[in-house]
């Protein structure tokens, strides 16, 4: 895990509270690994380019002045963590999109993971993700840790959801990077990894066009072929049968229901195609999931993943 050592954490403007900061300290603290901390905000009022009473320089004033007093307070919050191991420097810039800035920050810095809170809804006892939130999960080329509430305790669990039934080579990479990722986290957690993969139900309709087809047989040999494959991957990291879970049903119930019966404090998703959440964890899928769980998220993606918010990359 010594491969974080510089982790961009992204500031929650409306509290002094800051769960992603002290997730990234704890982190780095576990890991008893110097560390590089950039605490990062990017904001931005329309108020301020529309008042045409002011000159430029007087609306770039108030800008600076804006940037200025955020610094000062992310400055105050950061002082407490510092210490001979963590070094935090604070980054404020003005950007109309927190997403496209946030971005632009980890390929100029060379970030190795990206730390941010997701906001809990008191009224509907849920976690409310916003439009930034699901930009940084398709388009940030490194590893995306979202902060829930769930704490990190000792002897915890950790999970790697995991996709052994695909033929596709870019599933097979990501498994192993995830499964490595989970080991990692375990190490500096004292925590157990787990496995789990969700294999799909017979379709219902599949007996009423074919009377000859045994739902039964179809089903015993769906899940032998995932039953196999997980243990040709638990095998090769040592994993015990115990941790690893294949269960029929749909993938983000398989997830939730898995994750809450272990109170995982960490599940791993794999995201892949060229713009992050598609195949396995597409659209509602990757949403629904990452909705139902009550613990941190981290979100990888494949080898050779281009973001299309790369600036050497041209559509």
């Amino acid at each position: 895990m010594t491969k974080y050592r510089k982790i961009l954490v992204v500031a929650d403007p409306n509290q002094d509270k800051q769960p992603a900061l002290a997730r990234a300290i704890q982190l780095v603290e576990k890991n008893k690994s110097p560390a590089v901390i950039t605490f990062f905000l990017a904001i931005y009022d329309f108020s301020y380019e529309m008042t045409s009473m002011l000159s430029g320089d007087e609306r770039d004033a108030m800008r600076k002045g804006v940037i200025s007093q955020r610094e000062a307070w992310m400055n105050e919050i950061s002082e407490q963590y510092i210490s001979d191991e963590i070094n935090i420097e604070v980054k404020v810039v003005w950007h109309n999109r927190p997403y496209e800035a946030t971005v632009a920050e980890v390929f100029s810095s060379d970030q190795d993971i990206l730390i941010k809170t997701t906001h809990q809804n008191d009224t509907l006892e849920a976690v409310i993700f916003t439009p930034t939130d699901w930009h940084l999960l398709r388009k940030c080329p490194c590893p995306v840790l979202l902060v829930k509430q769930h704490d990190w305790p000792e002897h915890g669990n950790v999970i790697a959801s995991v996709h052994v039934g695909s033929e596709n080579e870019t599933h097979h990479e990501l498994n192993h990077k995830m499964v490595e990722e989970a080991i990692a986290f375990s190490e500096i957690l004292n925590a157990t990894p787990h496995l789990i993969n969700a294999y799909p139900s017979t379709p219902a309709n599949i007996t009423i066009e074919l009377p000859e087809f045994d739902p039964g047989t179809y089903t015993d040999a769906v899940r032998g072929h995932h039953l196999t494959a997980m243990k040709n991957l638990r095998q090769q990291y040592c994993i015990p049968s115990e941790q690893t879970h294949v269960v029929e049903g749909i993938t983000e119930d398989v997830i939730s229901d898995v994750s809450k019966k272990l109170d995982a404090e960490l599940v791993i998703l794999g995201t892949t195609g060229r713009t992050g959440l598609s195949a396995v964890f597409i659209g509602n899928t990757a949403e629904h999931t990452i909705d139902k769980l009550n613990c941190d998220v981290l979100a990888l993606k494949p080898e050779g993943y281009v973001s299309p918010l790369d600036p050497r990359y041209e559509a």
